[in-house]
């Protein structure tokens, strides 16, 4: 799978948007502006400091990168535009570690966003063949085809195979979708902060047996962004290695034969999200047994149950159990989505794995001192694209040590924003702006009014 990392990879700073509705007010040089100034400002460098940028995004022309990145500064540095579909941002930090753990780069910025339409996800280009087409025929063989949207179809297929198999029931899968919405409370970026009982998940309108509307991701408009940085990069930075936490093992992983071997489960990439969960782990050192927190990709919650499965969590086909245990949230085995998870947060497709990214980086940092996993070592995360790629990667706090809350009143001091961004989805200010984009090589034109539109925001 390529060759090994020569150097270790941190994530120094994150920085995310609120995710929203898609009702065209924002558009996506705000969103990806707004996201890569809080990266940098997290990561207290200025973008003089980046070698090379990553843009991730699905829907939009070519080089939408370079007008977000050519608002922090035009440096000449190398920018890459990245569309893997749903695992788009996670692609991009995955790119990004290995740029930096092969010496190409010391610091890279990685941003994600995406203006989305409303209602569910569609094909634009009806005069080629569809990328999925073969996926959409097995599942029409085996399975069927309605008039439900294509995704919905697909992953409730995955949970009727997993219910058949192992005895699964239409409320376990409604208890997934109960506990990611009642987690997503205490995340001020949340699209839907909500909370519903298990009645209520159940008695929402049917979409496809056994997905409810409660139980599926919305689409949405939203931003996200990663500073990945090398060994070298930090140690010339001492100050700041408190708040960096390594990238300890990481797999980028496509599709294997069994996807079309008439199961639809494996139909949804099951083969390739466990071979990626188990490389990444094996190159930390860890076992899924050793993970207290995992940001995985429930774009339903019928993929929450099997890749429950697919990640080790449980013991083959006991996902379910682990649900009806409460062992997917606070006080059971493993706490599961504490974002919320794409059911509730919402789901941008290129800036939701940097999302699932920034997440996992305030708990290790103790910063998400208000839904906290107290005590945890490491961290995983499973970020799915149908098509297909899927990207597991798993964090290790810098120190070694567990997570310990930090309060918000220090983070704030610490960040210089007056704010703890775990835990306050609130913005910056123009002088905080001016500090990390580029001192030399800056453009006002470049900018045209996306400032304004964002202060106008906060």
């Amino acid at each position: 799978m390529g060759k090994k990392a020569t150097s270790a990879a941190y994530v120094l700073g994150v920085g995310m948007t609120k995710f929203v509705k898609p009702r065209n007010k924002i558009d996506y040089t705000e969103l990806g502006y707004e996201a890569g100034i809080k990266a940098l400002l997290d990561a207290q460098i200025n973008y003089d400091d980046v070698e090379q940028g990553i843009a991730c995004y699905c829907y939009g022309d070519s080089t939408c990168g370079q007008r977000v990145f050519y608002q922090f500064g035009m440096t000449k540095i190398p920018i890459l535009n990245v569309n893997n579909n749903c695992s788009t941002g996670s692609t991009g930090l995955h790119l990004g570690r290995n740029l930096v753990s092969h010496g190409a780069a010391d610091c890279v910025l990685v941003v994600g966003f995406e203006k989305m339409f409303p209602g569910s996800l569609q094909s634009f280009f009806q005069d080629r063949t569809n990328p999925t087409g073969t996926t959409v025929d097995m599942m029409k063989a085996t399975r069927g085809i309605t008039n439900a949207p294509g995704a919905a179809q697909m992953f409730g297929n995955a949970g009727r195979e997993y219910m058949e198999k192992y005895g699964a029931k239409r409320e376990d899968f409604a208890e997934i979708a109960r506990v990611n919405h009642s987690h997503s409370q205490r995340n001020p970026y949340s699209q839907f902060r909500d909370e519903y009982t298990l009645q209520q998940i159940l008695d929402s309108p049917l979409i496809h047996e056994p997905l409810t509307k409660l139980q599926c991701c919305p689409t949405s408009d939203g931003g996200a962004a990663v500073v990945v940085v090398s060994e070298e990069f930090l140690a010339a930075r001492p100050h700041l290695r408190s708040r960096a936490v390594l990238i300890a093992g990481q797999c980028l992983a496509t599709d294997a034969p069994s996807l079309f071997d008439r199961s639809s489960i494996n139909l949804m990439g099951y083969e390739m999200s466990a071979f990626a969960a188990q490389t990444a782990l094996a190159e930390a050192g860890l076992s899924a047994k050793d993970i207290k927190v995992c940001e995985l990709h429930d774009c339903f919650s019928a993929n929450e149950m099997i890749t429950i499965d697919a990640l080790g969590l449980c013991d083959p086909g006991t996902a379910h159990e682990m649900v009806r245990a409460r062992d997917i949230t606070y006080g059971g085995r493993c706490v599961i989505n504490p974002s919320g998870g794409l059911i509730s947060k919402g789901h941008p497709l290129g800036a939701s794995g940097l999302a699932q990214c920034a997440e996992l980086v305030w708990q290790l940092r103790g910063w998400a001192n208000n839904r906290l996993v107290e005590g945890a070592h490491a961290a995983l995360q499973h970020n799915l694209g149908l098509g297909g790629a899927v990207v597991c990667t798993v964090y290790k706090r810098a120190d070694g040590g567990p997570t310990e809350a930090v309060a918000s009143r220090l983070v704030a001091e610490m960040t210089g924003l007056g704010y703890n961004p775990a835990v306050e989805a609130k913005g910056f200010t123009r002088e905080q702006a001016d500090r990390v984009r580029s001192r030399t090589r800056r453009s006002e034109w470049a900018l045209a009014d996306t400032e304004k539109k964002v202060e106008a925001r906060f």
